[in-house]
């Protein structure tokens, strides 16, 4: 069994740490908008893996939903300010079943 360096463990950040260090801390402007980016490239990659399951191509999944292929390669980028309108035809596009949850 490997035994760990205890002190090397404590020296180690955790991620908020290093969140809070690059970012600033939760709840400030610059911490808000990594979040914003950051949830923007993750839903962007669910929708682009569905879309490489389903053998499609960006522009392929572009006309059926009425845009342009780069729109869609700047979604699955998280670079776009997606609508919730263009989330939801996208998914649907997509065969992804969206079932709201209110908590």
């Amino acid at each position: 069994m490997i035994k760990l360096d205890e002190s090397k463990l404590a020296k180690l950040k955790t991620a908020d740490q290093l969140l809070d260090e690059e970012y600033g801390k939760e709840g400030t402007l610059s911490r808000a908008e990594f979040h914003e980016k950051a949830m923007a490239w993750y839903y962007g990659e669910i929708l682009r893996d569905r879309r490489k399951e389903l053998k499609m191509t960006q522009k392929q999944l572009a006309q059926k939903i009425g845009k342009e292929q780069s729109y869609i390669a700047r979604v699955e980028k998280g670079e776009v300010d997606m609508q919730l309108s263009s989330f939801f035809r996208i998914a649907h596009a997509l065969n992804i079943e969206l079932t709201p949850s209110f908590n």
